[in-house]
């Protein structure tokens, strides 16, 4: 139970209704920032806008999954509001508190270090990757089916990258019918993939191996699919780009050649948000009562 625990939940999207209803249920008495437009009404839950907030008793700040923009900017879809999170918030709060993110930019960095603080990175835990690739794969297909006109059955499809989204991704649509290919730089990665029975090739080799792709899916997190690759690939080409923003692909020239290229970070809150936000309810619970016991061994 997090029973009096003081934590501020900012922003976000609807993944964020399900980490309040969490923390909720376990006692913890939560503020809620950027949600003044949100209709549900949770026990032990206030609404304020940031001003509002004394953060002076915050034992936990919850940011949204991507963070924060690049100037402190906090998304959130339940309010019309601008919400900037500074250094100078964070330096308010205890020595303990702690912040939680999805994922995290150079500024939210430079303000945790500034004011001294804990900061855990949801997305580097694997136990949430692997869980958050189901409902990313998911969403892929869906991607892939709306937006061609042949099936996803003995289509060419490629993988860049063979990590925990990578992975899924590639055995989901293997399942499918679809002929993979699945590109990795890590020696042990192209074993990997051999073993479970895509084709494996060499990210140098890249351009020669999208000749003749119907698919292209993207989960590296820099450019990657760069404007020799695209040039590269047939004209039906259907990129689907995994990575976090602003992806891995040159979307300005696949424009220019006619190729339907998409950025799609983030599926697991446009698909699944109800099981996306349990993922992340879970694993905060199970963080923030880590932090706790921590806290009182050492008093």
């Amino acid at each position: 139970m997090l029973t009096d625990l003081q934590v501020a939940i900012f922003g976000g999207d609807a993944r964020q209704l399900e980490v309040i209803r969490k923390l909720a249920e376990q006692g913890a008495n939560l503020v809620l920032v950027g949600f003044d437009q949100l209709d549900h009404g949770f026990t032990g839950a206030s609404k304020l806008d940031i001003g509002e907030v004394d953060f002076s008793k915050l034992d936990v700040i919850i940011l949204p999954v991507n963070g924060s923009g690049p100037n402190g900017e906090i998304e959130t879809i339940f309010s019309n509001k601008r919400i900037v999170l500074t250094a100078e918030h964070l330096k308010r709060t205890p020595q303990h508190c702690h912040v939680y993110s999805g994922i995290t930019n150079s500024y939210l960095n430079k303000i945790v270090s500034q004011s001294g603080k804990g900061h855990t990175q949801l997305f580097d835990r694997d136990d949430v990757a692997i869980y958050n690739s189901i409902p990313t794969v998911e969403g892929t297909i869906m991607m892939v089916i709306q937006n061609t006109d042949t099936t996803i059955h003995n289509s060419n499809t490629v993988v860049l990258g063979f990590g925990r989204v990578g992975m899924s991704v590639a055995r989901a649509f293997d399942a499918l019918g679809a002929n993979v290919k699945v590109g990795a730089r890590k020696p042990e990665h192209l074993a990997r993939i051999s073993e479970m029975g895509f084709i494996p090739f060499h990210l140098d080799h890249l351009q020669k191996e999208v000749t003749n792709t119907d698919v292209c899916i993207n989960t590296i997190p820099f450019q990657i699919v760069t404007s020799d690759v695209i040039s590269k690939m047939p004209t039906q080409t259907l990129i689907i780009d995994l990575a976090s923003k602003p992806g891995g692909t040159d979307f300005k020239y696949a424009e220019k050649r006619g190729i339907k290229a998409l950025l799609a970070p983030g599926l697991p809150g446009i698909v699944a948000p109800k099981t996306a936000g349990q993922i992340l309810g879970n694993v905060l619970s199970q963080l923030i009562g880590e932090q706790m016991s921590t806290r009182k061994g050492k008093v």
